[in-house]
Protein backbone atom coordinates (compact mmCIF):
# COMPACT_ATOMS: atom_id res chain seq x y z
CA UNK A 1 0.00 0.00 0.00
CA UNK A 2 1.27 3.47 -0.81
CA UNK A 3 2.29 5.88 1.90
CA UNK A 4 -0.40 8.31 0.68
CA UNK A 5 -3.10 5.66 1.03
CA UNK A 6 -1.96 4.91 4.56
CA UNK A 7 -2.17 8.64 5.39
CA UNK A 8 -5.72 8.85 3.99
CA UNK A 9 -6.80 5.72 5.83
CA UNK A 10 -5.29 7.12 9.01
CA UNK A 11 -7.26 10.34 8.55
CA UNK A 12 -10.42 8.34 8.03
CA UNK A 13 -9.78 6.39 11.22
CA UNK A 14 -8.98 9.54 13.22
CA UNK A 15 -12.15 11.31 12.06
CA UNK A 16 -14.29 8.21 12.65
CA UNK A 17 -12.97 8.00 16.20
CA UNK A 18 -13.80 11.68 16.73
CA UNK A 19 -17.35 11.02 15.58
CA UNK A 20 -17.65 8.05 17.94
CA UNK A 21 -16.41 10.18 20.82
CA UNK A 22 -18.82 13.01 20.02
CA UNK A 23 -21.90 10.76 19.90
CA UNK A 24 -20.98 8.55 22.86
CA UNK A 25 -23.78 8.87 25.41
CA UNK A 26 -25.61 11.48 23.33
CA UNK A 27 -29.32 11.12 22.59
CA UNK A 28 -30.93 11.94 19.28
CA UNK A 29 -32.74 14.80 21.01
CA UNK A 30 -29.43 16.27 22.15
CA UNK A 31 -28.11 15.94 18.60
CA UNK A 32 -31.20 17.66 17.19
CA UNK A 33 -30.88 20.55 19.66
CA UNK A 34 -27.12 21.09 19.28
CA UNK A 35 -26.29 22.91 16.07
CA UNK A 36 -22.56 22.79 16.76
CA UNK A 37 -22.69 19.01 17.14
CA UNK A 38 -24.72 18.62 13.93
CA UNK A 39 -22.26 20.80 12.01
CA UNK A 40 -19.25 18.99 13.50
CA UNK A 41 -20.58 15.55 12.62
CA UNK A 42 -21.47 16.59 9.08
CA UNK A 43 -17.98 18.03 8.65
CA UNK A 44 -16.26 14.93 10.04
CA UNK A 45 -18.32 12.67 7.76
CA UNK A 46 -17.36 14.93 4.86
CA UNK A 47 -13.65 14.67 5.75
CA UNK A 48 -13.90 10.87 5.91
CA UNK A 49 -15.49 10.88 2.46
CA UNK A 50 -12.84 13.19 1.05
CA UNK A 51 -10.04 10.98 2.39
CA UNK A 52 -11.81 7.86 1.05
CA UNK A 53 -12.10 9.49 -2.36
CA UNK A 54 -8.32 9.88 -2.44
CA UNK A 55 -7.51 6.26 -1.56
CA UNK A 56 -6.24 4.50 -4.68
CA UNK A 57 -8.47 2.10 -6.59
CA UNK A 58 -5.87 -0.59 -5.86
CA UNK A 59 -6.24 -0.15 -2.09
CA UNK A 60 -10.01 0.16 -2.35
CA UNK A 61 -10.04 -3.16 -4.20
CA UNK A 62 -7.73 -4.78 -1.63
CA UNK A 63 -10.05 -3.66 1.18
CA UNK A 64 -13.35 -4.30 -0.55
CA UNK A 65 -15.26 -4.78 2.73
CA UNK A 66 -14.92 -1.04 3.40
CA UNK A 67 -18.06 0.57 1.88
CA UNK A 68 -16.09 3.00 -0.30
CA UNK A 69 -18.94 3.97 -2.62
CA UNK A 70 -21.28 4.79 0.26
CA UNK A 71 -18.64 6.76 2.15
CA UNK A 72 -17.72 8.81 -0.91
CA UNK A 73 -21.39 9.21 -1.82
CA UNK A 74 -22.14 10.67 1.61
CA UNK A 75 -19.33 13.18 1.14
CA UNK A 76 -20.79 14.23 -2.22
CA UNK A 77 -24.25 14.56 -0.68
CA UNK A 78 -23.00 16.83 2.11
CA UNK A 79 -20.78 18.95 -0.15
CA UNK A 80 -23.19 19.36 -3.05
CA UNK A 81 -26.51 19.34 -1.18
CA UNK A 82 -25.30 21.31 1.82
CA UNK A 83 -28.60 23.21 2.05
CA UNK A 84 -30.51 19.95 2.36
CA UNK A 85 -28.41 17.72 4.63
CA UNK A 86 -30.61 14.94 5.98
CA UNK A 87 -29.97 14.95 9.73
CA UNK A 88 -31.52 11.47 10.02
CA UNK A 89 -28.86 10.12 7.66
CA UNK A 90 -25.99 11.90 9.43
CA UNK A 91 -27.19 10.58 12.80
CA UNK A 92 -27.53 7.06 11.37
CA UNK A 93 -24.03 7.22 9.91
CA UNK A 94 -22.58 8.53 13.17
CA UNK A 95 -24.28 6.01 15.43
CA UNK A 96 -24.63 2.89 13.26
CA UNK A 97 -22.07 3.02 10.42
CA UNK A 98 -19.06 4.56 12.15
CA UNK A 99 -18.44 1.83 14.78
CA UNK A 100 -17.95 -0.96 12.19
CA UNK A 101 -15.92 1.42 10.01
CA UNK A 102 -13.57 2.05 12.93
CA UNK A 103 -13.12 -1.71 13.33
CA UNK A 104 -12.35 -2.14 9.62
CA UNK A 105 -9.92 0.77 9.47
CA UNK A 106 -8.19 -0.17 12.72
CA UNK A 107 -7.40 -3.56 11.17
CA UNK A 108 -5.71 -1.80 8.22
CA UNK A 109 -3.91 1.13 9.83
CA UNK A 110 -0.90 0.23 11.98
CA UNK A 111 -1.62 0.84 15.67
CA UNK A 112 1.61 2.72 16.27
CA UNK A 113 0.64 5.35 13.69
CA UNK A 114 -2.96 5.92 14.79
CA UNK A 115 -3.52 4.42 18.22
Amino acid sequence: MSKDDMVYLGHMLDMARKIATKVHGISRQTYDNDENLRLALAHLVQVIGEAARRVSVHSQTNYAKVPWREIIGMRHKIVHDYMDVDEDVVWEVATKDIPPLITMLAAIVPHDEHG
